[in-house]
C-alpha cells in the first residue's frame, strides 16, 4: 500500500466519523472523503450467487453489505413541452460489518470518550441533479449524513430512504414520493410503479468481473409514470412524465484495468425498455460482463457482450475537467433488428462529487426496431473518461 493511498483511508475515516449533520458540499469545493478509500474489510455479505428476492422488504436495506444506492431518473416536462431531467440517488456506505460492531468491545473512555448515540457505521451520501434543457442549465449538489438519530436511514415497511430533508417514501399502494430542495432547485414528485421489478443479470445477479464475488444484486422499476412539480430559478412547474429506479447492494469493486463504465437507460413510447452498461478497459475494449435488458410486455431478454453494437459518433470535451466524453452514439442490437440514434438532451451535465467527477444527464432515443419507428428518453452515466474508477469500491 502506498503513503498516499493510506493517507486516503485514514482521511476518509477521519472525515467520515466526524460527520455530525447532513450538509450540502459546493460544487467543486476541494475534498479529500472518498468513498472508494473506504477499505473492504472482511465480514460484509457478498454477491456469489442469486439471491431469494423478497419485495417489498428488498425495497429496504441490506446493511450486510457494504455498498447500497437508490437511484432515480426521470425524464419531465411542462404542459406547454418545456423539458427537464432529474437524478436522485441516496448511497449507503458501511465503515464496518454487523458483525462487527455487535462484537466490538465498549468504548474506552480514556480514548474515545463516552459512548455515544452519534456513532454508527453507516454512513450516506445523496446526489440531486436537474436538468433545465431549454435554458442549457445543469444544477447540482452533494450531501453527506451519518446513520444515527434519525439524520439518515432506510426502512422497508414503509418503504423510506432519507437524507435529513432528501426523501424517498411510500406515498400509498404502489406509489413513491420523491422530495429534494436547495436554494437553486427542488422536486416533489410521485412515481407510480406500472409493472413487477425487474430483476437484471442472471436472476438479479449482475456480474461485474470475473474475481468471485465482484458482482452486485440489482433490480430496475422502469416506466413508472410521474408527476408533480419541479422548481428551478425561483419558479416551480408543474411537470410529468416518466422515471426509472435501480437499486444494488454489493460489497465488490472493479477488476483491474477497468477504468470506467458506459450505462443507458431507455423508455420508450410503446411502453418497452432497455438498459445497457458497457464496462470499458483501458485498452478501450469492452469487458466481457458488460451487457444489458431488454423489456417489452411480459418480454425480458438478456443481452450479453456481443449481442449489441455501441459505436460512438461525436465527442465532446468538458470545459470543466477537461475530460472528453463520447456525446453522441449508435447503437445496434441485431438480435432485436432494432437500430437507434442516441444524443444527449443537452451537452454539459458533467457531475462534480466527492469520489469522481462523471458525465450523468438526459438522454434522446430515436430509431427503428424492424419496421416500427421507436423513440423514447432515459438517462446515461459515463464515468472513468475524467477520473478513471478501477481502484473505487462499488456495485
Amino acid at each position: 500500500m502506498t503513503l498516499r493511498r493510506l493517507l486516503r483511508i485514514l482521511l476518509a475515516f477521519v472525515a467520515a466519523l466526524a460527520l455530525s449533520l447532513a450538509w450540502p458540499v459546493p460544487v467543486g469545493a476541494a475534498t479529500t472523503m472518498h468513498w472508494g478509500a473506504v477499505p473492504a474489510p472482511g465480514g460484509f455479505a457478498r454477491a456469489l450467487t442469486p439471491r431469494d428476492w423478497d419485495f417489498p422488504a428488498d425495497f429496504g436495506a441490506h446493511p450486510a453489505y457494504q455498498t447500497e444506492w437508490w437511484y432515480y431518473t426521470g425524464n419531465l416536462e411542462t404542459a406547454e413541452g418545456r423539458p427537464f431531467g432529474y437524478q436522485f440517488t441516496i448511497f449507503r456506505q458501511a465503515l464496518r460489518p454487523p458483525s462487527a460492531t455487535a462484537s466490538a468491545p465498549a468504548a474506552d473512555p480514556a480514548s474515545l470518550g463516552e459512548p455515544s448515540s452519534w456513532r454508527t457505521p453507516q454512513i450516506y451520501s445523496a446526489h440531486f441533479t436537474v436538468s433545465d434543457i431549454a435554458a442549457g442549465d445543469f444544477l447540482q449538489e452533494e450531501r453527506f449524513g451519518r446513520g444515527a438519530l434519525g439524520l439518515a436511514g432506510a426502512e422497508a415497511d414503509p418503504y423510506a430512504v432519507w437524507l435529513n430533508d432528501w426523501r424517498i417514501a411510500a406515498a400509498g399502494p404502489g406509489r413513491v414520493r420523491l422530495q429534494a430542495s436547495t436554494d437553486a432547485m427542488a422536486i416533489d414528485l410521485t412515481l407510480r410503479q406500472s409493472r413487477p421489478p425487474v430483476l437484471q443479470g442472471r436472476d438479479g445477479l449482475s456480474r461485474k468481473g470475473s474475481e468471485p464475488g465482484n458482482a452486485s444484486h440489482y433490480y430496475s422499476l422502469v416506466q413508472q409514470p410521474t408527476e408533480g412539480s419541479l422548481t428551478v430559478a425561483g419558479r416551480t412547474h408543474a411537470v410529468q412524465g416518466v422515471s426509472w429506479k435501480d437499486h444494488e447492494f454489493s460489497t465488490s469493486a472493479l477488476s483491474p484495468g477497468t477504468v470506467g463504465w458506459d450505462w443507458f437507460s431507455a423508455q420508450f413510447e410503446d411502453g418497452s425498455a432497455l438498459m445497457l452498461y458497457d464496462l470499458r478497459r483501458e485498452d478501450g475494449g469492452r469487458e466481457p460482463f458488460s451487457g444489458g435488458r431488454w423489456i417489452h410486455g411480459a418480454e425480458e431478454l438478456e443481452l450479453g457482450p456481443q449481442e449489441y453494437g455501441l459505436e460512438i459518433t461525436d465527442t465532446w470535451r468538458s470545459p470543466h475537467s477537461g475530460a472528453r466524453y463520447p456525446a453522441a452514439w449508435t447503437l445496434s442490437i441485431p438480435r432485436l433488428d432494432l437500430r437507434l440514434e442516441v444524443t444527449p438532451q443537452m451537452a454539459d451535465q458533467e457531475l462534480a462529487t466527492t469520489s469522481a467527477t462523471y458525465w450523468e444527464g438526459a438522454l434522446r432515443y430515436a430509431g427503428r426496431r424492424g419496421e416500427q419507428t421507436l423513440r423514447g428518453v432515459g438517462y446515461g452515466e459515463l464515468t472513468g473518461y475524467a477520473d478513471r474508477l478501477d481502484s473505487l469500491r462499488g456495485g
